[in-house]
């Protein structure tokens, strides 16, 4: 079998990689160990952040850290046995997120994002899955008055650099909004410009679909046997291409590194759990817990709860003591009901100390490509980032500036 490219991760980026380069008239395998979709890109909060100007960064002042330290904080956790391994990186992360660096940051990582809802928009609309889409924003909500004032200052000031909408909410208004909320909720903060999904990996299954309608071919297969240039096994034989792309998201670090590159990779693991509504209640846009650090948001199969931040190894079993510390809390602001999953969900999400993904050819291999480190926002991101390789690969002006997010830059 042979092709002109073959992309390798079947996630929200790898299959937006392997569509942009289908549209493109290219012929392209898609390889993953699994259908596309049931990894990182299952189980997110399943929100398309045009807000997201400012990647997620590491906290600097000294009361967050020693809180932190701790262990017990609901919104991050870490696994003390994996400390020793990741604080080179997390030096890293902090070096980067001081404010002035950050806002540099910013400037690049918002060229990607200014894209991310309408590159979903036309995607949607191209694979016939608008039934999953909503358009109605999302929002952080608060517990406390000065909590919100300094979320309100910060969505202000994201306005003046970026455009990007938000508005403030009373309790009244909220109540209106969401009737269905605590009312130990002070407000919210919701931003308007963003867009949201009710099955993330019912949608990455309907581009996986445009792209094999499109002609493009979905194959299981194992990416550690790839081999320059380029050929990798799957189930139905040997695949050769002249060119390969890594979106493996968390795993991409495991192959890059055989291959010779050394990148400064990590991961936040992650929970969920999904649970019927008591009495009918609804909720019709994610909301943010941002003082407790989990996110409720509907979803096909129920009212899903996501938890924050957990640092560890990326294959250690699971640990989901945030979901058991945030559960209760999440019930004191919507009326959840039973558990509808056996277990709880774990996904890792693959980061970068820099917070910018790693987009671009990859330097020591002629026909190589990397797509990867998204961290939080890899269902934002996914369909920009497809399109921006795609246009390398073929030659065409790009979409923003590629060289923020070059491999070489570490």
């Amino acid at each position: 079998m042979k092709f002109d490219s073959v992309v390798l991760g079947g996630g929200i980026v790898g299959v937006s990689v392997a569509l942009q380069l289908q549209r493109r008239g290219l012929s392209v395998a898609l390889v993953d160990r699994r259908a596309p979709g049931n990894e990182t890109s299952h189980g997110n909060g399943g929100l398309i952040q045009r807000e997201g100007v400012y990647p997620y960064a590491f906290p600097r002042d000294l009361a967050t850290l020693l809180r932190y330290a701790g262990n017990r904080s609901t919104d991050v956790r870490y696994h003390p046995g994996a400390m020793p391994h990741l604080l080179p990186f997390l030096y890293r992360y902090w070096h980067h997120s001081r404010a002035d660096r950050h806002a540099a940051i910013a400037r690049a990582y918002a060229t990607l994002i200014e894209h991310c809802v309408i590159e979903h928009r036309a995607l949607i609309e191209a694979a016939g899955a608008q039934a999953l889409l909503r358009t109605n924003g999302w929002m952080k909500v608060f517990r406390s008055a000065r909590a919100m004032d300094a979320t309100v200052a910060e969505a202000q000031r994201w306005r003046r650099e970026y455009g990007v909408g938000h508005e403030a909410l009373d309790a009244q208004a909220l109540r209106a909004a969401e009737p269905a909320l605590g009312h130990a909720l002070v407000g919210g903060v919701r931003y308007t410009d963003s867009d949201s999904v009710s099955d993330p990996n019912g949608l990455v299954t309907a581009y996986a679909k445009l792209f094999e309608r499109l002609g493009g071919r979905v194959l299981m297969g194992d990416a550690a046997t790839l081999e320059p240039s380029w050929r990798v096994m799957t189930q139905d034989g040997p695949v050769t291409a002249q060119s390969a792309v890594i979106a493996m998201g968390p795993w991409s670090g495991d192959l890059t590194a055989r291959l010779g590159y050394d990148l400064p990779l990590a991961v936040k693991r992650g929970y969920h759990m999904h649970y019927a509504a008591l009495n009918g209640a609804k909720l019709s846009q994610p909301v943010l817990d941002a003082e407790v650090g989990f996110l409720i948001t509907p979803m096909a199969r129920g009212i899903r709860l996501t938890t924050g931040v957990e640092l560890g190894f990326r294959d250690t079993a699971k640990t989901p003591v945030q979901l058991e510390a945030v559960e209760p809390l999440a019930r004191g602001i919507f009326p959840l009901g039973e558990r509808v999953d056996a277990e709880p969900w774990l996904g890792r999400r693959p980061c970068t100390p820099d917070m910018k993904p790693v987009i671009g050819p990859a330097p020591k291999h002629d026909g190589l490509w990397f797509a990867f480190g998204h961290a939080h926002h890899g269902l934002t991101l996914g369909p920009v980032t497809g399109r921006l390789i795609a246009e390398m690969m073929t030659g065409a002006p790009t979409v923003v500036d590629p060289r923020p997010f070059r491999a070489d830059r570490f």
